[in-house]
């Protein structure tokens, strides 16, 4: 009787370390940059997680420095990130311990780019229109790929107007109050943003190939977490947002609506995407 009552005890002792066990195995740590063109992707792969009885805990980052770090301590297991150019110092730095998992959006372009009523369609075309653009290129966060991009276009084209740095909301607001003027000005852009529907923005023609070209979104892990965890790889392999659905997002945010809000209307209204995302064999 005794020995039976023992091996009950060590079978449950097994039973719930294997439970544990099993429910460790459904906690996905995933990061994303805090940017209005990550958080959807971001958002969206927590829920198909979620819808397939994951628990998910996401993290925002400011760095693509402190972010690759995380991911490699393990702070995250999945991160989305760009890895062809945007963020490519830092893949490549990393990729060694670092896997693809998925490209789950495509589109993301960078460049310098006008109000539709400015006559310039060309960055070639800068240095004749200087004065009436004010002599400045105006920019966001100096060390962000964009800018360096910009500096390089700055030489290559011999422009003489100063690239101006700033943040993203000062680019945003000088934006904003030459359109309201009709004003010439040339900013420092990306789409998916808002700010290029909203504005009606035009990207200038790069000749000479100094920014990149359209660039993907890609879901990164951990090496070896496709391998340990093959039900959600599979489950973020299947997630795809088209770039004109992120701008759509960021469209309704800059219209009054917080970012959770457009994320859940985006995912209230493809309900049956989302459940064919989650629909993966079991493991």
């Amino acid at each position: 009787m005794k020995r039976l009552m023992k091996a009950l005890a060590a079978a449950a002792v097994l039973g719930v370390s294997a439970f544990a066990a099993n429910a460790q195995d459904k906690v996905i740590k995933l990061g994303t940059m805090a940017w209005e063109d990550m958080v959807p992707i971001a958002a969206v792969a927590k829920k198909v997680l979620e819808n397939k009885g994951y628990t998910v805990e996401l993290t925002e980052f400011s760095e693509w420095g402190i972010a690759y770090a995380a991911l490699t301590r393990g702070d995250v297991q999945v991160m989305a990130s760009q890895v062809d150019f945007v963020a490519y110092d830092y893949w490549e730095k990393n990729k060694n311990r670092l896997e693809k998992v998925s490209i789950a959006s495509h589109g993301l372009y960078q460049g310098l780019a006008v109000p539709s009523y400015v006559e310039i369609n060309s960055i070639e075309e800068l240095n004749d229109s200087a004065d009436k653009l004010g002599g400045k290129i105006v920019g966001i966060e100096p060390g962000s790929g964009l800018m360096r991009e910009t500096t390089d276009a700055v030489d290559k084209y011999g422009l003489k107007l100063q690239l101006v740095e700033g943040s993203t909301a000062g680019m945003t607001a000088a934006l904003k109050s030459a359109v309201d003027r009709q004003e010439p000005i040339v900013v420092t852009l990306w789409t998916p943003t808002w700010m290029a529907e909203q504005f009606e923005m035009k990207f200038l023609a790069d000749p000479k190939g100094v920014f990149a070209p359209p660039q993907s979104y890609n879901l990164i892990a951990q090496k070896g977490f496709s391998e340990a965890n093959p039900e959600a790889r599979e489950i973020l392999a299947g997630v795809f947002l088209p770039i004109a659905d992120i701008a759509a997002i960021n469209s309704a945010v800059a219209g009054g609506q917080t970012m959770d809000a457009a994320i859940q209307s985006w995912i209230d209204s493809h309900g049956l995407l989302l459940e064919r995302w989650s629909n993966t064999k079991s493991y």
